[in-house]
């Protein structure tokens, strides 16, 4: 039979030998008589393949990624720890399955069952890839998006003898990407598609088979106005009602994008002008019922229809946004008109000390007008102004203008903000613009001393002037914060101390001699 067994020949050197051969008698005594063959270097091979093997599997039981491995019918071979999580097939459990058994895949698209890799790899004898929407479904139902490889395991003789399969969950950072795409063409405060993608799609909309082609051009009205007035959140609100709104009247296949500032757009394919103006019927009539606080929800809108395929679409584009803006001119002027007025009337029902301040002071203004002998417009202007002067409060920092203990330097800092506010409200609104500013100037001293601009002398206006005194009066009789309120003789008195430095002279002894004729 066959022996291995250590050898020590005649010169001292060992040997590990397998030998083969009989036991044979002759004269009584036993002889062995064989063939021998070093093995030595074999078993050294041998335990050196068979650490490799163990190695092996080591490292493909401690990758990081998922491996498994069949044989040429397809049926598992090998799956190591981290194919065992993801599938949720233990390794004894899975070998000897069908391998698409254990790695169950779809697509996550239209939820069909994807191909059998394995039959591609040992029919092509290649390596091939999943494509990007491939799920694995677990044993317990659970789904992960992966990255997958196979390759074949061929022989020397070229047979194929099975495939390995390598993948990993690659969910995470497939949300993580999913998410950088959808904010290269979204926009994040409205969650309407973006210039980008408008313009990409607007390329490709713009064929034959999508005429006629609409195009409608929105810009919310007074936006600007209820930034200054109220804030970037309440701004911000506005534009997300606008969005929601135009989206809500569009169909499923109109895209509806956010241009950028105040601006949307909607491409309409196979939509004819009737169509159009349709639906912009549609938005303005929803737009009727929406608001944000007090201000109501107003965009303009402009259009224009590709009816022969040789036209520029962007001169399409172009007359729409033409159309709009001329809309525009009208629309809004009255639009900020009434929210100036929904301002003053907001700022009055938060204060309501601002209010009747506001009113002594254009009475008191108006009666200086009158005695100076200013025309009747103008006296219309000054007590206007008068009204409004602090209407730049409402963009003030809650908590400011009725705060209990005494103010800080930075909280005064805030408060002499309000009559650059109130100029910027004023200005945009066609009706209040010519005492825009009047409402500017009141805090400016006769010396140059005062703010924003630092004016003085008659580089403010008369009205300015006025409203200076009259706001100033009322301030120390009827409005000192953390102090008790002047007689009306102190308050002459400090009137005539500051005349020529903080008022203008002229105007302080007109307005002495009124309150003093008036007591």
């Amino acid at each position: 039979g066959e022996v291995e067994a250590n050898l020590i020949t005649k010169g001292g050197k060992k040997l590990l030998i397998r030998s083969n051969g009989v036991i044979m008698t002759l004269d009584g005594k036993n002889y062995f008589t064989g063939v021998g063959i070093d093995i030595a270097e074999s078993k050294r091979l041998e335990a050196e393949l068979a650490k490799e093997s163990k190695l092996l599997e080591i490292t493909l039981v401690s990758v990081g990624d998922g491996v498994i491995s069949s044989d040429k019918d397809g049926r598992v071979l090998f799956i190591n720890r981290v194919a065992e999580e993801l599938t949720g097939w233990t390794k004894n459990e899975a070998l000897g399955r069908p391998i698409e058994t254990v790695f169950n895949i779809i697509n996550d698209i239209n939820r069909e069952k994807a191909g059998n890799i394995v039959k591609e790899v040992i029919k092509t004898k290649e390596i091939r890839e999943l494509d990007n929407h491939t799920l694995l479904i677990a044993r317990d139902g659970s789904e992960r998006t992966i990255e997958d490889s196979a390759a074949p395991i061929i022989d020397e003789n070229g047979e194929v003898l099975g495939v390995v399969l390598v993948f990993r969950d690659y969910t995470e950072k497939k949300q993580k990407l999913d998410q950088i795409e959808y904010l290269s063409y979204h926009d994040q405060l409205t969650g309407l598609y973006n210039r980008r993608f408008y313009e990409e799609e607007l390329a490709r909309m713009d064929t034959p088979r999508n005429l006629p082609l609409s195009l409608i051009m929105g810009d919310v009205n007074g936006l600007k106005l209820v930034n200054d007035s109220f804030g970037h959140i309440m701004g911000d609100e506005l534009l997300i009602k606008a969005a929601a709104t135009i989206t809500k009247a569009c169909r499923t296949d109109d895209v509806v994008a956010r241009l950028g500032g105040d601006e949307f757009v909607v491409l309409l394919p196979k939509t004819n002008q009737i169509e159009a103006e349709e639906i912009i019927a549609r938005i303005e009539e929803l737009a009727k019922t929406e608001q944000v606080g007090t201000v109501e929800l107003s965009i303009s809108f402009g259009f224009e229809t590709k009816i022969d395929e040789e036209e520029d679409i962007q001169r399409i584009f172009k007359r729409a946004e033409d159309y709009m803006y001329r809309r525009k001119l009208t629309e809004s002027l009255g639009m900020r008109n009434k929210t100036v007025g929904m301002v003053i009337e907001t700022l009055f029902d938060k204060y309501q000390k601002e209010m009747f301040h506001s009113e002594r002071v254009s009475r008191l203004s108006a009666e200086v007008g009158s005695i100076i002998g200013l025309n009747s417009k103008d006296s219309h202007d000054l007590q206007t102004a008068g009204l409004m002067h602090d209407i730049g409060k409402i963009g003030i920092a809650e908590g400011i203008l009725d705060k209990p203990e005494k103010l800080s330097e930075k909280d005064w800092i805030e408060i002499r903000r309000h009559p650059e506010i109130g100029y910027r409200i004023l200005s945009s609104a066609n009706e209040f613009a010519e005492i825009a500013d009047h409402i500017l100037e009141h805090h400016e001293h006769w010396d140059g001393s005062g703010y924003p601009k630092g004016l003085k002398g008659e580089e403010i206006s008369l009205e300015a002037r006025i409203i200076a005194i009259a706001d100033a009066y009322d301030a120390m009789t009827r409005m000192r914060l953390h102090m008790d309120d002047l007689t009306v003789e102190e308050a002459i008195e400090e009137i005539n101390r500051c005349s020529g430095t903080q008022f203008d002279p002229e105007i302080a002894r007109v307005f002495i001699d009124m309150i003093e004729n008036e007591s």
